[in-house]
């Protein structure tokens, strides 16, 4: 093949890459409201303190843990293309432009699709601590209505660290790190792996947000997705993320203040 058609054939195979990611992403939207729709049917448990538990971190009755576990599993799998791939897209789009002279069309699918197998691996272990932790908080507050009523303070304090580590050294560090696949010297799941990390380590802040706002809560998760892309694909996204900062401080602020006291 000559240059000008070798050329074409790696513009076909990035479009088509792009078309993967617009199926992942609608199949995600939809999956997501599924879930959405079916969390708020089940509604919550009112607590001390007027706030409500989502039943996301309850065994319902027959239901064993590791259903639960999996159920739960199910929909942070289902939230993570709509999330994630407005951000991961470029990073993978760069990652096909440097190898593309390197390696065969056929080659450089697979070496993407391993990439981004390893990225999402990361998130979907993130998924199983976030879990664990909801489930934990959510057990302690049951035992405790002293704890459970002091919940919209933590909530509150929360979303103010959340919005000061916006602001600092290592979340701009962070930010440095989660534009580029490294296209040299180890695997190609391994250097999503790795972006993988150095992404969910970054959004930290941001998916504390929605422990707090709700995981299923489809305006939180529309706005999380927003912050997120606007912080990695912006020209001076460490700029935006201290806007980001700021908002949250300020949500953090009234949190507490507007929490309806039933």
């Amino acid at each position: 093949m000559n240059a000008r058609a070798l050329t074409l054939a790696g513009a076909f195979a990035a479009h088509r890459w792009l078309a993967v990611g617009a199926l992942l992403f609608g199949a995600g939207v939809a999956a997501t409201l599924a879930g959405s729709t079916a969390m708020a049917g089940m509604g919550g448990m009112a607590m001390p303190g007027g706030w409500t538990m989502s039943m996301l971190w309850m065994r319902m009755p027959g239901q064993s843990w590791a259903g639960t576990a999996a159920g739960f599993m199910a929909m942070w799998a289902a939230m993570l293309p709509p999330m994630m791939l407005p951000a991961l897209l470029p990073a993978l789009a760069r990652y096909r432009r440097v190898l593309a002279g390197r390696s065969s069309t056929a080659r450089l699918d697979v070496l993407t699709a391993q990439a981004a197998a390893g990225y999402f691996a990361v998130w979907l272990a993130q998924g199983g601590v976030v879990y664990a932790l909801g489930t934990a908080l959510a057990a302690a507050a049951m035992r405790d209505p002293v704890l459970a009523a002091h919940a919209p303070l933590a909530a509150s304090l929360l979303l103010i660290g959340a919005g000061v580590v916006q602001w600092s050294r290592w979340k701009a560090h962070r930010l440095g790190c989660c534009h580029t696949l490294a296209a040299h010297g180890g695997a190609a799941w391994r250097a999503g792996a790795r972006l993988g990390w150095e992404c969910s380590t970054c959004c930290a802040g941001l998916t504390a947000v929605l422990l707090v706002a709700g995981i299923m809560d489809l305006r939180a998760m529309a706005l999380v997705t927003v912050a997120i892309s606007a912080e990695r694909l912006a020209p001076r996204g460490a700029g935006v993320a201290r806007a980001i900062g700021v908002a949250l401080i300020a949500l953090g602020c009234g949190f507490y203040v507007i929490a309806p006291e039933a």
